[in-house]
């Protein structure tokens, strides 16, 4: 017995001095190191209660907003009274009565947003599943609010299946064709850039249904090649490569021309909406109101710095300008993301004070009131309690790099429900806001997910990863540290950085540099999110190697307002650019900082500003890493790329300032990854950046990933992908 209890003790100092070795990139490019989290919760009628799907999809629980513990199965693949069977399903939407339960199984990812899937309809009460429809695959359906009928895609076209009469069938639209007509979801761009999948919507009394309708056969075509490749292995392929041919407008090129439809479901009119818009106009949303015959829809002229709020009448066809919002520079995306209809009105985030704030209108487009006001950022709007006045949202008034959850009284009152920990917070609340979930994390802490009351009151903890904290306390990690630098231009720039465990202050380190630096978007923030792989867990690991890691958000970034996002428009690259060399310089200036051994990557726009800042002019950067980076802005999607530059024609200047025209001022060793079969930022952006560079005599490296998109994964691709980064820094840095 003693002889099996020490060898017991000895293989668990085996196997705790291996982890303590450190972190490995198969550890973390497979996952070991992943933050749990609660996803799939679906807040329900009752307001007590939300339901959640099994993390092996094999059931969908009721749990309590309150205790958080179960208290009814409502869904299980092993109690089905019919015949039908399934292994599990990938997710589900509850009708809006709750009796039934659209099950989604075998999704097909299409593009970010949109996918294919086969759908069934589950009876609650009778535990019966029926096929939602036998003509082959689904997209986006969508409850009557009765519950009584679905609506949905297939193949350009919108099919409307009705329950009451034993789940029949009928084709609303007949003109949908791949590359030409899409009724009810968005193309590529609009789905890419507006982030929406679904364009259609029922009416308050169930009578008809709106959509947007996007004609793209004047589109320019695109192609990326498919080859057999490995995991998956597209075995179709074997002989002779093939093509993925689609549409994707280039800035300056025709886009798809979208109207907007409605269908009477009774007398199965079809009508169109007599938007008096521009041919180049956009239809990011629309959204039927409480009142059956008011359907709103907003457009975006082409600039996109003018969004329109109609008001539509879906039988007569007229419509009317209620609100307009107009931007010197451009209307953010978030406008859309957080647009609510409410009782009577809708709610709509505006940056009109030079900060993102929440608007009551009614709907004759009267302001009825300013729900939020602050030198701040609303980053997330939860919800308008038309029967208290008060607004839930989340915002980073403590600091840019800090989000906590408030409500505000209809008298202007603001609470912090979210607790006094600095970090970074989430929520969702039921439905009649008496309960929150609430995801806090910082730079140091794993996400930790608890249940509270309207005031805030921590009621239960869902989930504390306390697993994965007990995987790190056996690690020896560096410090994770917050700073701020100013620029010779006086400007202050947000950063962190993260230290080898055993950091010297006497000794001068390499540096690695890591940014994304899109408009908006927010890299330096205390959370666990940070950085790489959750938790700057990359970072981390070059840390171990012994580098120390680098993180600023330059202008053009969001968190600090208006003027300092969009003081990078029309030049892209050029201000973002220029902060990082400066940071860099800054950097090099500290006692630790080995300034001859810098580098700088990034991936998509961070890949872009890699090149940018790799050929600015000052030879700071001794190494460097572009993924998957847009190398001219003329290559790149109109919706987002005019949006920041507006059209080539109109900007020649601002898009000829690229890495392509940079080539000969490239300084240091670069390495290029792309992945061949992106959609997004297509290989063409290597393929002209790397001749330019052959052209300018400048050496670079270059390395492809066969069959992956804008995201390179899958298999072991992620894994070696790391590793060729890990490997170039230390070749390069030593």
């Amino acid at each position: 017995m003693m002889k099996r209890v020490i060898t017991l003790v000895l293989l668990l100092c085996m196997i705790f001095t291996a982890k303590s070795e450190g972190l490995t990139l198969k550890e973390l490019t497979g996952g070991f190191y992943s933050a749990r989290g609660i996803s799939g919760v679906t807040p329900l009628l009752d307001g007590e209660s939300y339901s959640q799907l099994s993390r092996d999809g094999k059931q969908i629980i009721r749990h309590s907003f309150k205790t958080g513990e179960e208290t009814e199965v409502l869904f299980d693949v092993n109690n089905i009274r019919n015949r039908i069977r399934l292994d599990r399903i990938d997710g589900y939407q509850m009708s809006p009565d709750e009796k039934n339960i659209l099950l989604r199984t075998k999704t097909k990812g299409i593009y970010r947003h949109s996918s294919t899937a086969e759908y069934y309809i589950y009876n609650v009460k009778n535990r019966t599943l029926s096929i939602l429809s036998e003509g082959g695959p689904q997209e986006q359906p969508l409850w009557s609010r009765d519950g009584t009928m679905i609506a949905f895609m297939r193949e350009g076209n919108l099919f409307l299946v009705k329950l009451l009469f034993n789940n029949s069938e009928s084709q609303i639209t007949k003109d949908g064709e791949f590359n030409k007509i899409i009724n009810g979801k968005p193309d590529w761009v609009n789905e890419e850039e507006f982030s929406f999948a679904r364009a259609f919507d029922f009416n308050a009394d169930n009578t008809m249904l709106a959509w947007i309708r996007y004609d793209e056969t004047e589109v320019p075509m695109f192609s990326f090649p498919w080859y057999k490749g490995l995991n998956p292995e597209l075995t179709e392929y074997a002989g002779y490569p093939g093509s993925y041919d689609y549409k994707y407008p280039i800035a300056g090129a025709k886009n798809s021309v979208v109207s907007v439809h409605t269908f009477d479901i009774k007398s199965r009119a079809i009508r169109q909406i007599q938007l008096p818009i521009p041919a180049d106009s956009y239809v990011p949303r629309i959204f039927f109101t409480d009142e059956a015959e008011k359907l709103l829809v907003l457009t975006l002229n082409r600039h996109q710095n003018q969004l329109d709020i109609y008001l539509a009448n879906p039988r007569s066809t007229e419509c009317r300008v209620i609100v307009r919002e107009q931007a010197e520079c451009y209307v953010t995306e978030e406008a859309l993301k957080n647009f609510e209809v409410t009782p009577n009105g809708f709610v709509l985030m505006s940056e009109r004070s030079g900060y993102k704030h929440l608007y009551h209108y009614d709907l004759n487009g009267t302001l009825r009131k300013q729900l939020t006001n602050g030198n701040f950022d609303v980053t997330s709007f939860y919800g308008y309690d038309t029967k208290t006045g008060i607004t839930y949202f989340a915002s980073n008034q403590e600091s840019p790099l800090r989000k906590s959850i408030y409500k505000r009284d209809a008298k202007g009152k603001v609470t912090r429900l979210s607790s006094s920990a600095t970090g970074t917070n989430s929520a969702i609340f039921s439905r009649n806001f008496r309960y929150y979930m609430n995801t806090w994390s910082d730079i140091n802490t794993p996400h930790i997910t608890t249940l509270c009351d309207a005031s805030g009151k921590t009621l239960k903890t869902l989930e504390d990863n306390a697993a994965l904290r007990q995987k790190l306390a056996g690690l020896k990690l560096g410090e994770r540290k917050f700073f701020t630098l100013t620029t010779s231009e006086g400007i202050q720039l947000n950063g962190f950085m993260v230290l080898p465990a055993d950091f010297n202050p006497s000794v001068k380190y390499p540096v690695v540099m890591h940014q994304y630096s899109g408009p908006g978007s927010q890299q330096v923030v205390d959370s666990w999110n940070a950085g790489n792989m959750g938790g700057c867990l990359y970072e981390q690991y070059l840390a171990q190697e012994g580098f120390i890691c680098v993180c600023v958000d330059g202008r053009g970034t969001g968190g600090r307002g208006r003027d300092f996002e969009q003081c990078t428009y029309l030049k892209l690259g050029q201000l973002e650019s220029r902060d990082q060399v400066e940071a860099a310089i800054w950097l090099g200036n500290q006692t630790y900082v080995d300034k001859s051994r810098i580098a700088i990557w990034g991936w998509s726009f961070g890949g872009f500003n890699t090149l940018m800042s790799m050929s600015e002019g000052r030879p700071v950067f001794a190494a460097g890493v572009a993924v998957a980076a847009p190398t001219s802005w003329r290559y790149y999607d109109t919706v987002y790329t005019e949006r920041f530059m507006r059209t080539p024609n109109e900007n020649g200047v601002g898009y000829d300032d690229s890495p392509i025209s940079r080539a000969s001022k490239l300084s240091g060793s670069l390495l290029l990854i792309h992945g061949l079969a992106d959609d997004n930022v297509h290989f063409r952006n290597a393929a002209e950046y790397t001749e330019a560079l052959v052209q300018a005599d400048k050496d670079f490296r270059e390395l492809v990933y066969t069959n992956r998109n804008h995201s390179i994964y899958g298999g072991n691709t992620r894994n070696h992908l790391f590793r060729q980064i890990t490997q170039h820094f230390k070749e390069m840095l030593r």
